[in-house]
């Protein structure tokens, strides 16, 4: 397993898209499901899904960031879960055991009540295959992760679509 991808950003680089303008104040809640889960993708979830898909964590935290911070729709627990799997995955690749492993963690959690679908996405399937990398770190523990295959890393798919 490599510590590096070439998709990832330097160790220490710094945000600079949203340090000039302060997130909105939302109310936290519980994450529930949306009334908007039957709407199609949005095009900036769709980007952030592909960049997730061809392993470019980084660059899809960053997308859908820029989608969740403004929405104040539960969508935004849909958008954060996606994006916490893929952060768990960018610390998996860097070698980073506790972070892949509360990564993922909570990105399932975000994840739950958009289960199974929602914006036409297999949520239950992307929780699915992020609970078997989980399950599969949580027995290698941080001294064994290099163990494990870090090619079978979860995709996120669109209902219907293998």
């Amino acid at each position: 397993m490599t510590r590096e991808h070439a998709a990832d950003p330097p160790h220490d680089a710094r945000r600079t898209t949203h340090d000039s303008v302060p997130p909105p104040i939302i109310k936290k809640a519980p994450p529930r499901r949306s009334a908007r889960c039957d709407e199609p993708p949005p095009a900036g979830l769709l980007a952030g899904i592909a960049q997730f898909n061809a392993g470019e964590y980084w660059a899809c935290h960053e997308t859908l960031e820029d989608l969740w911070r403004p929405e104040p729709d539960h969508i935004r627990y849909l958008y954060q879960g996606i994006l916490q799997i893929g952060v768990g995955c960018y610390h998996l690749r860097r070698g980073n055991w506790r972070g892949a492993v509360n990564k993922l963690r909570s990105g399932i959690a975000y994840l739950a009540p958009s289960a199974p679908a929602c914006l036409g996405l297999d949520v239950a399937r992307l929780r699915d295959e992020a609970g078997v990398v989980l399950a599969a770190l949580d027995v290698l523990g941080p001294a064994r992760l290099a163990e494990y295959d870090a090619t079978r890393l979860p995709t996120v798919h669109h209902v219907g679509k293998c």
